[in-house]
């Protein structure tokens, strides 16, 4: 049974490198084999050079017979021969032998141990005879540097031989691995660099021929394998693009829904018109062909009927109030979720409305928040129906902001039954300590009038006449002031038009000169805030029209770093102290619980016969409300 190899790309290309790269670190042993050599025989050549110079020296130390230097000089020649002999690895020092090289030096040394006896002695031997003998041993050791220098010739040569293969390896294998890899690497790119080309144009018939079983032939095979699957999902394409479109679709039309009914649930005022509004938004929504909401009592017995679309006349009127149990709709006891309940099959039911209408199905989501049943959404189908699961969040999500929005009402309206009647107590108050003890004195001059008609006191009646009518014409401007007072409107964003608009009715109506003075730029008020602020103001040129006695009034506002409200006039001013300023008490009573209600402090300066001063200081967390300022009562 044969096995088939599978080589990888890292395996063809070591297979063509191997060989070069070993070849090529053979040569380059050899070469550095034969540099040592040639390194060794180099230095061999210098001790030999230097055997000359030694003879030399030795000559001149016998002919100047100076024994002490010969001493040194003949066991350093020694030296030299043996280490020519013997070489020296670390240097590295070593002679290239052959036989030429033997042969020349063992002439050296034969003529060295037929010289060194004569040497030894300085003075034995006659000049002209020292020169000859040195002349010729000179000879010899140049003839034995000239053999090793032959020798070292072929080794150079050698040396250049192997560099030139070495050369000729690294281009050839350079060579073979430039083909290699425009054979198993460029070729195999370009042919997938083509097919991506033809498949990023819209060919999905683009495929790579391959053969191969390296990296590229698995690389060719997955693209391949791609291909196809491109190509089957780009015939199936058509049909997944349809079903994302129209799932799009419905989540557009859910978002829609959603939309609608919140702008719904923003603009209803009343229970009505949100029930209606949103059963007409529910129907189109869920694509029924009829919708009831119930409101459901506290404690869960009984259904009204709020709105309805899409039902008959009579099973309106018929189930306009359900009690629990008595139907299938109203039956929180089923669960807190979606039911859906097939009508036909309820035979049994005590009310069969639904079935005299043709409806087939009913689905019933309970109106909740906060685990409180505030109703039920009906949903009547002529057919069998099953919301899906994105229906059915859907519903659940309407279902919530449709109970949330029930809730905000209800919030809303107890908001504003709370401030109306806040207001009429403080309007109460007002009567109270204003006209009511305007009414007081008048009763008590009426009594003193009768007496008078009955004594017949013409002075005395001329008198109480007087103080009725001084009596009548304050309480006619208290009732105009506080019929002014309870018409004022604040302003949103700024108090400034809402001021302006007091100093002049105060003109108008005392003939006091008022200015105002704005300062600084700071954060708007809340709406609230800025009624109780005007009251205040009011209050104070008030009490300025009726005891200061002024020509003019000014009103400084301060916007930085806080709130701060002055109203002072030229007027003849007061004891702050005096405690008999009873009705003037009344008066700065009404400021101070109005100060008290919204956090602020309330100041009142005067000096007899310097005019009197008001200054109210709002704290400096007093910032605009998000919500519209609840309805003021009119007087």
């Amino acid at each position: 049974m044969t096995r088939s190899h599978r080589w990888n790309l890292g395996a063809k290309l070591a297979m063509v490198a191997t060989p070069f790269l070993v070849l090529t670190l053979l040569a380059i042993s050899a070469t550095l084999w034969v540099s040592w050599q040639l390194e060794g025989g180099a230095a061999a050549v210098n001790e030999a050079g230097r055997m000359r110079m030694q003879t030399y020296r030795m000559a001149l130390s016998l002919a100047t017979a100076d024994a002490a230097s010969l001493r040194q000089q003949l066991p350093a020649f020694e030296e030299s021969l043996v280490l020519l002999r013997r070489g020296d690895p670390e240097r590295p020092l070593f002679v290239p032998w052959d036989d030429t090289v033997r042969e020349r030096f063992a002439t050296v040394e034969q003529d060295w141990q037929r010289l060194r006896p004569q040497w030894s002695a300085p003075g034995a031997a006659d000049a002209a005879r020292l020169r000859e003998q040195a002349a010729g041993f000179v000879a010899h050791i140049e003839a034995l540097v000239d053999a090793i220098e032959a020798h070292m010739s072929r080794w150079t040569a050698l040396q250049h031989l192997l560099q030139t293969v070495v050369l000729g390896l690294a281009l050839a294998g350079a060579v073979a691995l430039l083909l290699t890899g425009y054979r198993f690497v460029l070729e195999p790119v370009q042919q997938l660099k083509r097919a991506i080309e033809r498949l990023q144009g819209g060919d999905f018939d683009a495929r790579v021929a391959s053969t191969s079983s390296d990296e590229f032939g698995t690389l060719a095979t997955g693209f391949n394998d791609l291909a196809e699957h491109l190509q089957s999902m780009y015939r199936s394409l058509e049909a997944k693009v349809a079903d994302k479109t129209r799932e799009l679709q419905d989540k557009g039309e859910r978002l829609q829904a959603l939309y609608d009914m919140s702008t719904l649930m923003a603009q209803a005022t009343t229970l009505e018109t949100l029930a209606d509004g949103f059963a007409r938004r529910i129907a189109q929504v869920a694509h029924a062909d009829g919708v009831a909401i119930r409101w459901s009592d506290e404690a869960n017995r009984r259904y009204l009927l709020l709105a309805s679309q899409g039902l008959p006349q009579g099973m309106r009127e018929a189930e306009q109030c359900l009690e629990a149990g008595h139907c299938n709709c109203g039956a929180p006891q089923a669960g807190p979720g979606l039911r859906v309940i097939p009508i036909r099959a309820q035979g049994g039911a005590p009310l069969p409305h639904c079935a005299q209408a043709e409806f087939e199905s009913l689905v019933a989501l309970p109106i909740r928040l906060h685990e409180r049943t505030m109703g039920e959404l009906e949903l009547f189908y002529n057919a069998q129906h099953t919301p899906s699961a994105a229906e059915q969040s859907l519903l659940e999500a309407l279902a919530a902001h449709l109970a949330a929005a029930m809730e905000n009402l209800r919030l809303d309206s107890l908001a504003k039954e709370a401030a109306v009647s806040q207001e009429r107590n403080l309007l109460a108050r007002e009567l109270h300590d204003s006209i009511a003890q305007s009414l007081a004195f008048l009763k008590i001059q009426v009594q003193l009038m009768r007496d008078a008609l009955a004594s017949g006191d013409a002075a005395r009646i001329q008198a109480v006449l007087g103080e009725i009518d001084a009596g009548v014409r304050e309480s006619y401007g208290d009732v105009r002031e506080l019929l002014l007072h309870f018409r004022t409107r604040a302003n949103a964003e700024q108090i400034e038009p809402a001021l302006q608009t007091t100093l002049r009715k105060f003109e108008h109506q005392s003939g006091i000169t008022a200015r105002l003075h704005m300062l600084g730029q700071g954060l708007p008020l809340a709406p609230d805030v800025q009624l109780q602020v005007l009251h205040i103001v009011q209050e104070a040129l008030s009490n300025v029209r009726k005891h200061a006695h002024a020509h003019q009034v000014w009103l400084d506002v301060q916007q930085q770093p806080q709130w701060r409200f002055e109203v002072r006039d030229d007027g003849i001013g007061f004891d702050a102290e005096d405690p008999a300023r009873s009705e003037a008490h009344v008066g700065l009573r009404i400021m101070a619980e109005r100060a008290e209600r919204i956090g602020a402090t309330l100041e009142l300066l005067s000096t007899p016969g310097r005019g009197s001063s008001m200054v109210l200081t709002l704290p400096p967390a007093v910032l605009p409300a998000t919500a519209p300022a609840p309805e003021e009562a009119a007087a």
